[in-house]
């Protein structure tokens, strides 16, 4: 997988955006998943829809 930057950020601003889901990253399961380092299997993330 080719390594995207991380941009660290502590304030994030989105206009438009139709809703969001607070998620952990995991291996495996039945919902969709990102395309995400296994370095960050574990840790919580916000999926953005716009």
């Amino acid at each position: 997988m080719k390594k995207r930057p991380l941009t660290p950020a502590n304030t994030l601003e989105i206009k438009g955006i139709e809703g969001y889901f607070v998620r952990t990253v995991t291996k495996f399961g039945n919902s969709a998943k990102i395309d995400c380092p296994k370095e960050y299997l574990g840790r919580t993330v916000y999926i953005v829809v716009t």
